[in-house]
């Protein structure tokens, strides 16, 4: 496999606080790699920074060869670069459709130029998610497993080759966790890249290819999912807490 993304000791800080500390690891073109940790480690911040929603204060981060560091992030978007959001804010007063077509419109390569193709490109995201029945209702009127569906059917439509997701699983239960690992199996299968930020640890051990572990802003482990979930520095900063 050929790296896709590459991070190199990434490092964030806020007012001293270190959210992201000297972060190193690659991800392979194909893969799907699990980020976990406990809240507060850096897990988003470090999304933050692959995306160019934050900019990192050292280190380089680099997409198919391409040093993307410093590039903001509506470049990366059209360089193939997708993510979802924690924190779910569908546009309001916009159908389910259109808030998925205007990831279209913005997303790889500059994204789509007309919106009838826009649209077509929506519809084909929702089916995939499972939300083809809701096209014209209002986004916000969608209840939470919705609008996390809604999350990544837009972040889809972007085309992405890379796609960062952040917590899609949250809040869902267990046969709705189960459907979303589907899809994102099936999109890996379609070519897709993903790196997936998840704290349902039985799902993203299944899901997963590798897993990367971090902890108040540094990488205590990176490997396969059996090892890493078995390390005892993993067990006491993170699945010990979790079991407590």
């Amino acid at each position: 496999m050929t790296a896709l993304l590459e991070v190199e000791r990434v490092t964030r800080r806020y007012t001293g606080l270190v959210a992201v500390g000297d972060v190193s690891f690659t991800l392979q073109q194909g893969e799907i790699l699990g980020l976990i940790g406990p809240n507060g480690a850096g897990k988003t911040t470090l999304i933050n920074l692959i995306s160019g929603t934050t900019a990192p204060g050292s280190g380089h981060i680099r997409l198919a060869g391409r040093d993307i560091s410093h590039l903001a992030a509506y470049r990366r978007a059209h360089l193939g670069i997708g993510r979802t959001f924690q924190i779910m804010q569908p546009f309001p007063g916009l159908s389910v459709l259109d808030n998925v077509a205007v990831g279209a419109l913005f997303g790889r390569g500059g994204g789509e130029t007309r919106l009838v193709r826009a649209r077509e490109q929506a519809r084909a995201c929702l089916e995939l998610v499972g939300l083809g029945r809701f096209t014209d209702q209002r986004a916000d009127e969608l209840g939470g497993p919705g609008r996390k569906r809604l999350e990544l059917a837009k972040a889809l439509a972007m085309k992405p080759r890379l796609l960062l997701c952040d917590e899609v699983m949250a809040g869902l239960n267990h046969v709705e966790i189960e459907e979303v690992i589907a899809v994102l199996r099936k999109l890996r299968e379609q070519g897709l890249t993903l790196l997936v930020i998840e704290h349902v640890i039985k799902a993203i051990r299944s899901l997963s290819d590798r897993l990367l572990v971090l902890h108040h802003g540094q990488k205590i482990a990176d490997g396969p999912p059996q090892a890493v979930l078995a390390d005892p520095t993993v067990v006491q900063a993170y699945l010990g807490r979790r079991r407590a």
